[in-house]
């Protein structure tokens, strides 16, 4: 009995003392089957990744919950994440232990202590992309996998024209994986907007939260559009029909790139420099 007395004691001191912490990762998705760890796959993932390293640093197991979970060989530069621990540390051993403990291509950038009441998916406000083209005859040997590839010319202004369709609140089914299953395809998208950077196309869209592919699919439909393939009230059409079948194919991942999460103020969490750091803010 006493033993067992003992054990509760420690518990409860151990659940008393844990604080809340958030990091932001950033990590390129190419080697990974995207950022949640699989039950049944031996295929590595993100939050794998970065649980086991955490884990290490604080000497006791760690569970990481994200802002939101991006698919195999997407990319982040502002991927939020929050946990619990007793461990004493403070906010610089986090980000440099766990770094130590990282591949080159997963690092933690900053840590920050955060009221319990801060959750890093159910307390996001808004999350924003960019997804980055490069549009060339010839394929590109640097960044092969961290911009999405087209032999097509495509014209930005036909673009921008197609994207304003999407704005605002809508149901997004069109632009949706088939296998999504969130229970409502409504979505509010507050900007979108595709620009001209140097030698790459940019489709940086900010929204309350996203389907499933959403983001690649929408992109499909705007290089159909930028390419003279399709007119640019194509955008809207398939926004309408709501019905995947009724768009186009779905871009790949590697131009994608999580940059941005809103959150409350009272967090006062550090800003995004809106990455990725070639195509800066």
């Amino acid at each position: 009995m006493c033993n067992e007395a003992t054990q509760s004691k420690d518990q409860e001191a151990t659940q008393v003392a844990s604080r809340r912490l958030a990091l932001c990762i950033e990590y390129a998705g190419e080697k990974y089957k995207g950022w949640q760890k699989q039950k049944y796959d031996a295929l590595p993932t993100v939050q794998e990744h970065l649980e086991n390293a955490l884990s290490k640093v604080a000497n006791h197991p760690i569970n990481v919950v994200c802002a939101g979970r991006t698919d195999t060989g997407v990319n982040a530069t502002y991927q939020i994440v929050h946990f619990d621990s007793p461990a004493n540390r403070d906010e610089r051993a986090w980000v440099l232990g766990t770094n130590s403990q990282l591949p080159q291509d997963i690092s933690v950038q900053w840590a920050q202590w955060v009221d319990n009441s801060f959750h890093a998916r159910f307390s996001a406000l808004s999350r924003r992309y960019r997804y980055i083209i490069y549009a060339n005859p010839v394929m590109p040997a640097v960044l092969a996998k961290g911009v999405t590839w087209t032999r097509k010319p495509l014209d930005v202004e036909r673009m921008q024209r197609a994207a304003q369709h999407l704005l605002g609140e809508h149901d997004f089914s069109s632009y949706r994986a088939v296998a999504c299953q969130a229970k409502s395809a409504v979505r509010t998208i507050g900007n979108i907007n595709v620009y001209q950077h140097g030698e790459l196309i940019v489709l940086d869209v900010q929204a309350n939260a996203f389907l499933h592919h959403m983001i690649r699919n929408i992109a499909g439909v705007l290089m159909s559009i930028g390419a003279n393939e399709q007119e640019p009230d194509w955008a809207l059409q398939v926004l309408n029909a709501r019905d995947r079948r009724s768009a186009g194919v779905t871009a790949p991942p590697h131009g994608l790139y999580f940059i941005d999460v809103k959150y409350p103020a009272e967090y006062a969490l550090p800003a995004s420099k809106l990455g990725p750091f070639f195509i800066g803010a």
